[in-house]
């Protein structure tokens, strides 16, 4: 009776875990060849009639505000995007956040692009998300190393971090900006790392010094090896600006390679 009770017991934990595996690879199976059954690109379609509300809303928007709008545009199939002039940073995130239309009242990042060949050099990029109408709408200004934007801080309260990576990464300022100081980098560095004339190895080092206990800066010193590099083969270059120590003479046709002893 016992062997018969323990016999069953076996039988139906085997039954139920043998369930449980097929039920846990079946989806495994399933996604596996999806995967190998689809080989083409992943594309975003084309939505003719969002476009066309999109285009719609920006000329809306244009004609509105036309002191500050320099440009408006549908990029990458249904994204909206704003070109302003510097001035109207303040008008036109207040215009889309309040109105009825629009309500843009989140604003999911601010970040800036670097082109060093334009004039104004430095690109301030608005991204705005509005839960009404389940929209997105892209803000962008312009300015160069001098000259100060409006903060969207009295817009947007999440722009103060946003705008203070900008200010150490990039250089730009803004204007009545309640905290604007260094966020990633430390209070005393020299420079913004994302400008494209940053170099890549930056301006000075840090180390600890035991003799004063502290971290200190120094300027960054480079051995010989690594200045010289191949843009071609960039990981094997170290090599082979090392000189052998004994170079072999070259010989002239004729001539028979001298005998080692």
């Amino acid at each position: 009776m016992a062997a018969s009770l323990v016999r069953f017991v076996r039988r139906g934990l085997g039954t139920g875990f043998n369930v449980a595996r097929s039920s846990r690879l079946l989806p495994q199976q399933s996604r596996l060849q999806g995967s190998t059954a689809e080989t083409r690109p992943t594309v975003r379609p084309k939505d003719a009639v969002t476009h066309n509300q999109l285009a719609a809303f920006g000329e809306y928007v244009a004609e509105i505000m036309p002191r500050y709008i320099q440009q408006v545009q549908v990029t990458c199939y249904d994204e909206l995007e704003v070109m302003i002039h510097p001035d109207g940073v303040i008008p036109v995130l207040t215009f889309l956040r309040d109105h009825t239309n629009a309500q843009f009242q989140n604003m999911v990042d601010l970040t800036a692009v670097d082109i060093p060949t334009r004039q104004n050099r430095f690109e301030i990029v608005y991204n705005l998300l509005s839960l009404r109408y389940n929209s997105r709408i892209r803000v962008k200004t312009y300015t160069d190393e001098l000259t100060p934007v409006d903060s969207a801080v009295p817009v947007h309260k999440a722009a103060n971090w946003y705008e203070r990576e900008v200010w150490d990464m990039y250089g730009v300022f803004f204007a009545n900006h309640p905290d604007l100081r260094r966020i990633l980098t430390d209070y005393g560095f020299e420079g913004h790392p994302f400008r494209k004339d940053f170099p890549l190895s930056g301006y000075v080092e840090v180390r600890y010094d035991d003799e004063v206990n502290r971290v200190v800066a120094e300027p960054v010193e480079l051995s010989q090896e690594f200045r010289k590099f191949d843009l071609n083969t960039p990981w094997e270059v170290f090599p082979a600006h090392r000189e052998p120590k004994d170079a072999a003479p070259k010989l002239e046709a004729g001539d028979q390679a001298p005998e080692k002893k």
